[in-house]
């Protein structure tokens, strides 16, 4: 069984910056694939990044692409993401998932373990 516990979530300015960390704790497997998923109130949950397992191959939505960072720590089984210049629209809740195969999926079905989410409000 695999657990991953999201944190770093909270409220700041447009502009701003956050980071969120996500643990891994449990049966990891050796080539999983990161991802961090989110989703506004009244949205569909939609992919924001991911990160395979040797960091190598990263991917973002176009609406994040070039203000957030992916990266991991294998050996510390952690997990990160960068936002910077955060605007309003990032308000959402923040998952953390992971799956146990290498495909670069951005699709949510195809993560098999998530965690509870944290929220990031963005304000105007």
């Amino acid at each position: 069984q695999v657990q991953l516990v999201e944190s770093g979530g909270g409220s700041v300015q447009a502009g701003g910056s956050l980071r969120l960390s996500c643990a891994v704790s449990g049966r990891t497997f050796s080539n999983y694939v990161m991802g961090w998923f989110r989703r506004a109130p009244g949205q569909e949950r939609e992919f924001v990044a991911l990160i395979d397992y040797s960091g190598s191959v990263t991917r973002y939505a176009n609406s994040v692409k070039g203000r957030f960072t992916i990266s991991r720590d294998n050996a510390k089984n952690m997990g990160y993401l960068q936002m910077n210049s955060l605007i309003h629209e990032d308000t959402a809740v923040y998952y953390c998932a992971a799956r146990n195969n290498n495909y670069h999926s951005q699709v949510d079905a195809d993560y098999g373990y998530w965690g509870q989410g944290t929220q990031v409000t963005v304000s105007s």
